[in-house]
């Protein structure tokens, strides 16, 4: 049974093209891949797909000997021996005869020692690897295929510079720098593939040499994942039970690798009871949190809906009517995403969980992808990008966006520009339109990078979560009486009074479940008792910076429909922007 990846397709062109000669693979490199008769690690898959005439292939692992089979040794061999004795070998040969020490067979001993020596001596097989090439150039009739395997710990690349590196790992450094910027080995047959599980893990003097290409080794596709599950089923000699087709499994498995596919697999033929859904869920959610961190990601699941949230009328009329329907749709009908603002208790977050699953999708709640280390930052983005991809549909659910995402300007930190800038790619991506959505949250939307708020990204749609106003902040007030024990019948003149008369009239979502739940603790019993548990409570002094937080909401909203103004126009906004001028100038911000 055939079947082709696209990673090996531009692997094999960039070689065979003479595009260049040294190439990093990256990415989702332990898995297994098919090499039409099993399913085999990487490197074993790339040297079988790679098999050619007159192509000598060498792998070397680190702590490991160089390995290559022995018609390849053979013929290395002799090539090594005849540039290093300067003569063709029937000319040393005749040359020996009179000799009592064979010249051939110490030169086949020089090159068999450098072979032993490479196990544990990573420098010294550097060098030898890269004297093979010239050797190459000048005695073998072909080429070299040279695999060097977790090449981001053989040449590490520490903080960035060279002054965290140890002498050996600068020598080797130096060897390979050298090495792949030697015009004779740029222009000659051989090749040099390096592999590592990101390119910012290899130091940045040999990953960012620009004759140096990366191709990115992706998750398994619904193809790939279908393919491996047949494959698994036919050859296992226990066939575990599904619960459907080996499609809707493989749907169900978005996002796991070959080898976490396998696990399931295995563990339901072991038991004997048939794969669930729940099960396949699960494990995705255990794999891809395993693959971030902890730190990273983590999957929520949101257990209310809108139908559960208070007031927000307007909101949910619009969230129910365009919102959901876009998030769910393909193609250029769906939008990649919102932006969600207001001042902090508005109930943002709340509000949009529950979209998020009221859209019936995995939910990432993304927490951080900045890393203290250097290169780090830029691998977990890389693993994110890559579950992102196998994904059929997820939401993105970040919170205090504004932290998250930096500025892009000059007085940013490079690694904060280079993830805020990749971040934004990733949000007009034509590829993932319709899979990815992503829901930012923040009170603070006017810090938000500019270029993320653009049309095209969340910018299409950015959201003001407000106060509530009117009948809106009846039904929290309604909401919050129910929970004491005043009678249904002074219920009604209770809530009016308390409505117009006691409550500030910037109180919030979050204030109102603050002062619920004080009731729900004292269960007043009459009017009196619960007016005053409600008077008791003081809020706290954020009131202007609430007002800023709001105003920056109103200026940025995208949609007229969602402003609580009914003639709004260019005075309207002026007016926010003299009142937001006029609170910075009192330190607000």
């Amino acid at each position: 049974m055939s079947h082709s990846y696209d990673f090996f397709t531009k692997f094999a062109r960039i070689l065979n093209s003479g595009q260049s000669r040294s190439v990093i693979l990256c990415g989702n490199i332990h898995d297994l891949f098919w090499d039409n008769e099993s399913y085999v690690p990487l490197i074993p898959f790339v040297c079988e797909k790679a098999r050619a005439d007159r192509v000598v292939q060498l792998v070397y692992e680190l702590n490991g000997p160089i390995r290559l089979s022995a018609a390849d040794h053979e013929t290395l061999a002799d090539a090594w021996i005849q540039w290093k004795a300067g003569v063709d070998s029937d000319t040393l040969t005749i040359r020996d005869m009179n000799r009592k020490e064979s010249e051939a067979e110490l030169l086949r001993s020089e090159f068999n020692q450098y072979l032993r020596s490479a196990i544990g001596n990573s420098t010294q097989a550097l060098e030898f690897l890269r004297q093979l090439t010239i050797c190459s150039r000048a005695a073998l009739r072909g080429n070299l295929l040279i695999i060097i395997e977790a090449a981001d710990m053989l040449l590490p690349a520490g903080n960035g510079d060279v002054t965290s590196l140890n002498d050996r790992q600068l020598r080797r450094i130096s060897i390979v720098q050298d090495w792949f910027g030697d015009p004779a080995f740029v222009n000659g047959g051989d090749s040099v593939c390096l592999v590592a599980e990101s390119r910012s893990l290899i130091h940045p003097r040999v990953s960012k040499l620009p004759q140096v290409l990366s191709v990115d080794v992706s998750s398994p596709t619904t193809t790939d994942r279908k393919h491996f599950i047949d494959i698994h089923i036919e050859q296992a000699d226990r066939k575990p039970k599904l619960w459907a087709t080996s499609q809707e499994l493989a749907e169900f498995c978005a996002g796991l690798s070959n080898h976490a596919i396998r696990q399931l697999l295995a563990g339901s033929a072991y038991e004997g009871d048939p794969l669930t859904p729940n099960q396949v869920v699960g494990k995705v959610e255990e794999f891809i949190q395993a693959q971030l961190g902890d730190d990273v990601v983590e999957f929520k699941k949101p257990e209310h809906r809108l139908s559960n949230v208070i007031g927000a009328t307007q909101l949910k009329d619009f969230l129910e009517r365009e919102l959901i329907p876009r998030f769910k749709a393909k193609g250029e009908q769906a939008l990649p995403g919102a932006a969600v603002a207001g001042p902090i208790g508005g109930g943002k977050t709340f509000i949009f969980e529950a979209v998020a699953a009221e859209l019936d999708v995995p939910v990432l709640v993304l927490k951080s992808i900045r890393s203290q280390w250097f290169g780090q930052t830029d691998v977990i983005f890389e693993r994110l990008r890559r579950v992102l991809e196998a994904l059929e549909k997820v939401v993105i659910f970040v919170d205090e966006a504004d932290t998250q995402f930096g500025r892009v300007d000059a007085t940013a930190h490079a690694t904060e520009r280079r993830l805020t800038g990749k971040i934004q790619a990733m949000m007009s991506d034509p590829r993932l339109r319709g899979r990815v959505i992503w829901l930012l949250m923040t009170a603070r939307i006017h810090l938000l990078s500019p270029d993320i708020r653009r049309p095209g990204r969340v910018g299409d749609l950015i959201i003001p979560v407000l106060d509530p106003l009117g009948d809106d902040r009846r039904a929290f007030t309604e909401w919050v009486v129910d929970a004491s024990d005043v009678s249904d019948e002074e219920k009604p003149a209770f809530i009016d009074k308390v409505n117009d008369d006691v409550l500030a009239a910037d109180y919030s979502a979050a204030a109102f479940a603050a002062l619920r739940s004080q009731v729900k603790a004292q269960q007043p019993k009459t009017p009196d008792e619960l007016l005053e548990i409600i008077r008791d409570i003081i809020p706290p002094a954020i009131g202007l910076t609430r007002r800023y937080q709001t105003l920056q909401a109103l200026l940025n909203c995208t949609r007229r429909s969602l402003l609580p103004v009914d003639d709004f126009n260019d005075d309207t906004r002026n007016e926010w922007e003299r009142e937001i001028r006029e609170l910075e100038l009192q330190g607000i911000a």
